[in-house]
């Protein structure tokens, strides 16, 4: 007997479908927005670090999960200090910090630490990163 698992491309590589992304970046994210996108991500952007944390604190858009590309905004303990913040204040999305000062990247256990992911991100390190941070969400996806 031969077994055949079969599934549809297009909708296996959209993990992203339905998600609101803020991405903050204070350059040019082209590269990072655009594969935030075709993750599926409905992707916003802010270039100002304090700016985006006052959208995500007092903005009546709920986001599914922040992406900080720390470099240009203070670097990795301006991210850090970003989600410390933002949990103190009792909102805790999944959050995403990518930036060159990353020796490891840090897939935590804790829902509540960021993924921390090296600069220049990859398009499959995103995705990892962004399936590890996401994994608390259950997206029921409609057949047809």
């Amino acid at each position: 007997m031969t077994l055949f698992k079969t599934f549809d491309p297009q909708s296996s590589t959209l993990v992203g479908y339905g998600v609101s992304a803020l991405l903050v970046s204070s350059k040019d994210a082209g590269n990072l927005q655009g594969r935030l996108a075709a993750l599926g991500c409905a992707v916003d952007r802010l270039d100002e670090l304090y700016l985006a944390l006052e959208s995500v604190l007092d903005g009546p858009v709920g986001y599914d999960l922040i992406v900080i590309d720390c470099d240009g905004l203070g670097g990795l303990s301006a991210g850090e200090r970003a989600k410390n913040l933002l949990r103190i204040a009792g909102r805790c999305p999944p959050v995403i910090l990518v930036s060159r000062e990353c020796g490891t990247q840090v897939f935590p256990n804790n829902r509540f630490e960021p993924v921390i992911l090296r600069a220049p991100c990859s398009a499959l390190s995103l995705r990892v990163g962004f399936e590890h941070a996401m994994q608390d969400r259950i997206v029921l996806a409609r057949a047809g």
